[in-house]
């Protein structure tokens, strides 16, 4: 069943919250006379996150040094990763890293040097995530995981109760599960729900195009080093896997800080599909920032401690976000909606932490969860 048109935001009464806003934020970038896209410090960041994964993978097979240090530059990789992740390929799939199309293109395929596809990722965050925020029949990053639940609408099992406590272990797999089969889990799936709107044909030659992708990242990360170089395949594989364990948690974490916390509300549409709200205040009530004053975080994680900001904005660059904080922080208060918030990353991640457990156990969903 296809879900184009099944789930549709129809207000109440007519808000005027994000037409102010969004007029405030471009006199905003209009006086100020600078671009919703990349600045020079982007471009300067990208390079050192790009450096990060490709410079210690060279150092190891040129140099091939000693085991524990082998290990500590694909400990560096996995921050490498995680970084493009949130810092590149992020803004750049979402159309915000350059005005040229070309550009945005061209990083936005840092995902695939990492082992992903640009092109699901577009489909699964762009259309279902940005739109459908912890709306569970749309938002696939919060559908059933088996081991984990970040909705109140899924069914819980036995040993969620204990997912506050081993969540961060499968956390730790998450690209690791991505690079391996979930892009060709996601590549029937979007089909057949319809997302993927490309013809018979095309889809043919995108699965050839993702086959080859996969068979030549795997070539290169594990093959290459034992077969070209002669590392022994033990402590390649070992290395491999720990990159992959650090990306995965810090992605996953980053991530499950916007939406799975406390205070987000996990509407539900009615029997005609439509959710009583306008999609603005929507993303407000689904959406949390943390730790805006920090700004060696902010760097790395790519804004993403500003969600909210994202979720409105997603086609201004992340390092634009801090300015325009304000603006919308203050417009909220305006119009009475609120601006959720953790002011620091420990108290977002108590948080999340504190959520995990409360959908762990077998209640009946609280009023934030109530449909419509």
């Amino acid at each position: 069943m296809s879900l184009k048109g099944k789930v549709k935001f129809v207000p109440k009464d007519k808000n005027l919250f994000f037409a102010t806003l969004r007029k405030r934020v471009d006199k905003h970038f209009l006086e100020n006379n600078i671009p919703k896209t990349a600045t020079t410090a982007m471009v300067v960041k990208s390079v050192v996150l790009l450096s990060c994964y490709l410079l210690p993978f060279v150092a190891l097979l040129a140099f091939q040094p000693a085991w524990p240090l082998s290990l500590l530059l694909w400990f560096v990789m996995g921050l490498g990763v995680a970084g493009i992740g949130m810092s590149v390929m992020h803004d750049a799939n979402h159309g915000a890293f350059s005005s040229s199309k070309r550009v945005n293109t061209l990083m936005g395929h840092t995902l695939n040097l990492v082992g992903g596809s640009a092109f699901n990722w577009k489909l699964q965050h762009n259309i279902l995530h940005h739109t459908y925020t912890n709306v569970v029949e749309m938002d696939e990053d919060i559908q059933d995981r088996l081991v984990l639940r970040f909705s109140p609408h899924t069914k819980v099992k036995f040993f969620h109760q204990l997912q506050w406590v081993y969540a961060f272990v499968f956390y730790g797999l998450l690209t690791l599960y991505w690079v391996v089969a979930k892009d060709f889990v996601q590549y029937g799936l979007f089909i057949k729900n319809g997302v993927n709107a490309n013809s018979a044909a095309e889809n043919r030659n995108w699965l050839l195009k993702l086959i080859a992708m996969k068979v030549l990242y795997f070539s290169v990360m594990l093959a290459a080093p034992t077969l070209l170089f002669g590392i022994p395949f033990l402590q390649v594989l070992l290395g491999f896997l720990l990159m992959h364990f650090v990306a995965g948690i810090i992605l996953t974490v980053v991530f499950q800080l916007a939406h799975t916390v406390e205070g987000t509300s996990h509407p539900r549409p009615d029997a005609n599909g439509n959710i009583e709200n306008d999609w603005a205040i929507h993303q407000m009530n689904t959406t949390v920032n943390f730790s805006r004053n920090s700004r060696l975080l902010s760097w790395y994680v790519g804004g993403l401690n500003f969600q909210i900001e994202h979720h409105l904005f997603p086609r201004v660059c992340h390092v634009h976000y801090p300015a325009i904080a304000c603006i919308v922080k203050e417009t909220a208060a305006e119009f009475n909606i609120p601006y959720l918030e953790n002011e620091t990353f420990g108290q977002a991640v108590r948080s999340h932490i504190a959520t995990l457990h409360r959908f762990g156990r077998f209640r009946l969903p609280d009023m934030n969860d109530a449909i419509g």
